[in-house]
């Protein structure tokens, strides 16, 4: 078979799974498993250009979702009465002191000569410039989440259309990446993924306890889909949409969902496959190939006069921005942004998972690994006390039935790493391999 038939046939196997769910379970389900396969895809593509193109190893992907999630709070949120008043521009005076100086600490390090004086000249001015920015956004982060606590108690966001927020929440992550790739990419490998791994954890901190941001842990909820997602009861109180189902004999209720969530799938299968044409051309690209040669041999690339530590730094930035506008499509899918949500487990080690499996250094791979992870993760967690059951069925009731029943939920981690084994194992360089 060649390898396109074989790529094909997988892809088709795939696809398969989600057709058996919604014959044998409800086309709904199945669904809302492919809408999340796919944004799992699109931040599989994010770490296999990191991996796959510069052999860059993040372990804080997590952090970049989470910032795009941000993204759509800040541009599609609702405002919040009274927080500009309260002492949002004073926030926003306060970040801009802080990024100011910052500016001005390196550019002390690279004008004034190095020494002694140097190191003790920057670290005064940090000082003074840590308490200068403390006494200006204290005193208004206490007044923004003073203001209708119950409610609100942050600075709000823009009201705009989710679709605006999506290059935002791109940027944001870009914008970390920046900083980050500026401090660690110097650092050896394992010395990145524990600097990126810290970095991530820092930024769900930032979110879960600064409720000025987005009001922490109280979660902030009803932010609005993206255009043009309708809502299921705009539907359902259309007379011709519920004339045309009602003709088909279809229930109007289950109808809406479904039409929703394959409008959904529309729009996130269009993000996915430009994503993928952009990636390809970039890979067979001149650009594509120095990346491949740098990510092959550093030393040898450097020798030929490529820009090494500038090309990872650009590789990490456009990585994490296609992270977190996954981060931010997924967050207007929920319609509500939740810091406890974002996990390393699902947010970092599951997408890492997807990527070896699918196939490092190939775009398709990637999106075959992405949906295959995704159905295969949200799939056990119904399958899995289902198999449980009809292996205990012939137990009689005790604690052995009841400790088998509750094991049932661990399920998921078991075959998430019985199958990362057995594609190690049998397809070492994953499903679809770098070409």
């Amino acid at each position: 078979m060649s390898g396109t038939m074989r790529n094909l046939s997988l892809f088709a196997g795939v696809a398969m799974l989600f057709v058996l769910t919604g014959v044998f379970q409800s086309w709904n389900l199945s669904l809302n498993i492919l809408n999340l396969a796919l944004l799992s895809a699109i931040m599989a593509i994010g770490v296999n250009i990191q991996w796959g193109y510069a052999g860059l190893f993040s372990a804080g992907i997590v952090g970049s979702v989470a910032l795009g999630g941000l993204g759509v709070a800040l541009i599609s949120g609702k405002p919040a009465a009274g927080a500009w008043a309260a002492g949002t521009p004073r926030i926003a005076a306060a970040l801009a002191f802080a990024a100011v100086a910052i500016a001005l600490a390196v550019w002390m390090q690279r004008k004034l000569p190095k020494g002694t004086s140097r190191s003790l000249a920057t670290i005064l001015f940090l000082v003074v410039a840590f308490f200068i920015y403390r006494g200006l956004l204290d005193p208004a982060v206490l007044a923004v989440e003073a203001n209708n606590s119950a409610q609100a108690g942050h600075i709000g966001g823009l009201g705009l259309n989710s679709l605006w927020a999506w290059p935002v929440g791109a940027a944001l992550a870009a914008a970390a990446a920046w900083v980050i790739g500026k401090v660690a990419l110097g650092l050896r490998e394992d010395y990145l993924a524990i600097a990126t791994l810290g970095i991530g954890e820092i930024i769900i901190a930032v979110l879960r306890n600064e409720d000025w941001l987005a009001r922490g842990v109280k979660n902030l909820i009803d932010l609005p889909r993206p255009w043009p997602v309708p809502y299921e009861i705009s539907l359902q109180a259309d007379p011709d949409f519920v004339g045309r189902v009602t003709a088909a004999g279809l229930d109007p209720v289950a109808t809406s969902a479904i039409t929703v969530k394959l409008i959904y799938a529309a729009l996130f299968t269009l993000v996915l496959l430009t994503l993928v044409w952009l990636c390809e051309r970039a890979l067979n690209s001149p650009w594509g190939r120095m990346v491949r040669a740098i990510r092959d041999n550093e030393i040898a690339a450097g020798a030929m006069g490529k820009h090494v530590k500038f090309r990872h730094l650009q590789i990490f930035i456009i990585g994490s921005a296609v992270v977190g506008l996954a981060g931010a499509m997924m967050t207007s899918l929920d319609g509500q942004l939740t810091p406890t949500s974002y996990t390393p487990l699902r947010f970092t080690f599951l997408i890492w998972v997807m990527v070896i499996v699918g196939g490092s250094g190939n775009n398709w791979g990637a999106i075959l690994g992405g949906v295959l992870i995704g159905w295969l993760y949200l799939a056990v967690e119904f399958l899995g006390p289902q198999m449980m059951g009809y292996i205990t069925a012939g137990l009689p009731s005790g604690e052995l039935k009841t400790r088998l029943a509750e094991s049932a939920a661990h399920m998921r981690l078991l075959t998430l790493g019985a199958i990362m084994l057995v594609v190690l194992r049998f397809a070492p360089r994953g499903l679809i391999p770098e070409k």
